[in-house]
């Protein structure tokens, strides 16, 4: 359910009243979701069922709700950071991962969390990325953001700027490089063809503007080309991803976080999803925030979370669960 001073409820329930593609069970808080459903005058549309396990699921007019956390104030305050939402936040999704890991759920969809909400309440996590890496033990995991024009896989995720270039290795541009071919092969893509963006203007142009093309990247894509893998660079920062969107590559592999996110995010939150890569299940999630200003108005578009859940399906389509 993600942050409940945020969108993420009202998300939930209008995608619910919408008609679900696929029985879902939402980790979250059963008052929170009976008091949108009130808010948006879907009380008679749907029901909300507090459940005990996630069994198969619920669809319909039925919101099956899962809450292994203690049950959020009555009088919890919309768009405002709020340390019980945080904290909530950040046990759902632990509980979601539990059940995920012991495979009694086929992938984990998640609306936003707020991280100053979840530090507030003293979780020290820069986001859903590194909360499901740490829950799952995975080393190898990298952040990618998709939408029908552009896919984009992060070298580096949530450091800052100044300390991009120092975590920049040949190992983790290799480690990049495969999980983008692992990520299109879930995709539906069989021979993905892949570009890395430079670190630096121009791809530092024959090292006038830097050395970590020629000391890191390039090393990574021509041990990534022995390996077999159809991946080219390093390209550009400021016209691979317009040549990635006109069809030319099926993935790009940025070095960070803004060089990424901003191509994606320009082209619309609205279908953008986010996954993260590398873990022992599929998880998506929405592109944008918690909204919080906007949060309890009714005006939240569900359009980026019904993109994360129908991605998750064609991501799991061999599962039948």
């Amino acid at each position: 359910m993600g942050d409940a001073a945020g969108i993420g409820p009202e998300l939930i329930v209008r995608l619910f009243a919408a008609g679900l593609p696929h029985p879902a069970v939402v980790y979250g808080d059963a008052g929170i979701l009976r008091r949108t459903c009130q808010s948006l005058g879907l009380s008679q549309q749907l029901r909300i069922q507090a459940l005990d396990s996630p069994g198969r699921g619920t669809v319909g007019n039925v919101i099956g709700v899962l809450n292994r956390w203690e049950p959020l104030p009555a009088d919890l305050q919309v768009g405002k950071v709020n340390p019980a939402a945080g904290r909530g936040a950040y046990e759902y999704l632990c509980h979601a991962i539990d059940d995920a890991q012991a495979n009694h759920l086929r992938a984990i969809v998640t609306a936003p969390l707020n991280k100053e909400a979840m530090r507030a309440a003293g979780v020290n996590f820069p986001g859903h990325t590194e909360i499901l890496a740490s829950r799952t033990g995975t080393r190898d995991y990298a952040m990618m953001l998709a939408n029908d024009e552009l896919r984009v896989l992060l070298v580096t995720i949530h450091i800052a700027l100044a300390d991009v270039p120092g975590a920049i290795s040949i190992a983790a541009e290799r480690t990049a490089i495969r999980l983008a071919q692992h990520a299109c092969r879930q995709a539906g893509i069989p021979q993905p063809r892949i570009a890395v963006a430079g670190l630096n203007p121009h791809a530092s142009e024959n090292g006038a503007f830097g050395t970590e093309e020629a000391r890191f990247i390039l090393p990574a894509i021509e041990q990534a080309q022995a390996e077999g893998l159809l991946v080219s660079g390093p390209w550009p920062g400021d016209t691979v991803f317009m040549r990635a969107r006109h069809g030319e590559f099926d993935i790009v592999v940025a070095q960070y976080h803004d060089q990424g996110l901003i191509p994606i995010k320009y082209l619309g939150l609205d279908e953008g999803v986010n996954v993260t890569v590398g873990l022992p299940f599929v998880r998506t999630s929405v592109d944008h925030g918690t909204a919080y200003d906007i949060a309890g108005r009714g005006v939240a578009d569900p359009a980026s979370l019904n993109a994360a859940m129908r991605l998750a399906l064609r991501m799991t389509s061999d599962k039948s669960s």
